[in-house]
């Protein structure tokens, strides 16, 4: 075990070392190995922010019922005490229409709209604070519907359910691109190790001669790989790392025009070590393809 551990050192180093003896074309590999994998990195973190802020908003959905114009108070009080039997009720509250155009008064955006207007077009509303989920809300709505002088019923999560579509979408697609760029990075990894092949082609030669077995030239080729990939990962991390500090100023600065203190937050320790461990595999994966395509047809003359 110990020198199969040094042996796996030794072409560790030797791969390191030769690295470093090409900074420029390191560079290169690393850079479009990052760029790739950023791509589908920073689609996939910006989902992911949108879902955690969807749900915070999920957490108490609403329900609003509008009334019929010829309801009274007798009507609107008994449908108050049989909105209350229903089941996850937390509290009820009763927007008359004149304070529901009073609020909308004081809208600096509509006070001059509302100005114009002959009589208050707004109808009576009652809104309802639940326990329940949304699906648990659109059970509820017919029921709602039925109740005698209401006119209309809104769902107040009903967004949140066309929100979580297109954050489907999203992910689908990012899942997709992610795909495409993933075999670009092994194409990528596959084309290096060629060229580390064809301009080490003599040394496999005369190794080949002096009884070097097939393991021990591979190995440094898949050290490659893996190292490149890895790099390829930490390059994508400061990539979105970057990109999210700068979104992160415009950001926050619209949404506190909002009241709200909303910003991007980077990914976890084990998401970014599931990423590095992803693209190094991805970078491994390309060597061993492209060391057994080119490996064997070098035969010592």
């Amino acid at each position: 075990m110990s020198t199969w551990l040094r042996q796996h050192w030794q072409t560790l180093s030797l791969t390191l070392r030769r690295l470093a003896r090409n900074p420029l074309g390191t560079l290169l590999n690393v850079t479009v190995i990052g760029v790739a994998l950023a791509l589908p990195l920073g689609g996939y973190m910006l989902l992911q922010n949108l879902g955690g802020a969807a749900r915070q908003f999920d957490g108490n959905p609403q329900i609003s019922l509008f009334l019929a114009r010829d309801a009274n108070k007798a009507d609107i009080a008994a449908l108050e005490t049989r909105l209350k039997q229903f089941r996850g009720v937390r509290a009820l509250r009763f927007i008359s229409r004149e304070q529901a155009l009073e609020d909308l008064q004081q809208s600096e955006n509509l006070s001059d709209v509302i100005a114009t207007l002959q009589s208050n077009p707004l109808p009576d509303a009652i809104v309802l604070e639940t326990d329940s989920s949304a699906a648990e809300l659109e059970k509820l709505e017919p029921q709602l519907k039925a109740l005698p002088k209401v006119s209309h019923v809104q769902l107040d999560s009903a967004w949140m359910k066309r929100l979580e579509s297109l954050l489907q979408l999203g992910r689908t697609a990012v899942l997709i691109l992610a795909a495409l760029l993933a075999a670009g990075l092994v194409a990528v990894t596959f084309n290096t190790i060629r060229l580390q092949i064809l301009t080490q082609k003599d040394e496999i030669e005369v190794s080949k001669l002096i009884g070097a077995t097939d393991a021990f030239i591979r190995r440094p080729f898949f050290h490659l790989g893996f190292i490149q990939g890895a790099l390829g990962g930490l390059a994508a991390l400061a990539i979105v790392y970057l990109c999210m500090h700068i979104l992160n100023r415009s950001i926050l600065e619209l949404a506190l025009l909002y009241g709200s203190h909303f910003r991007l937050s980077f990914f976890g320790f084990s998401d970014c070590l599931a990423l590095l461990a992803f693209s190094a595999t991805l970078g491994w994966l390309g060597a061993y393809m492209s060391v057994s395509r080119h490996l064997s047809g070098i035969e010592p003359r």
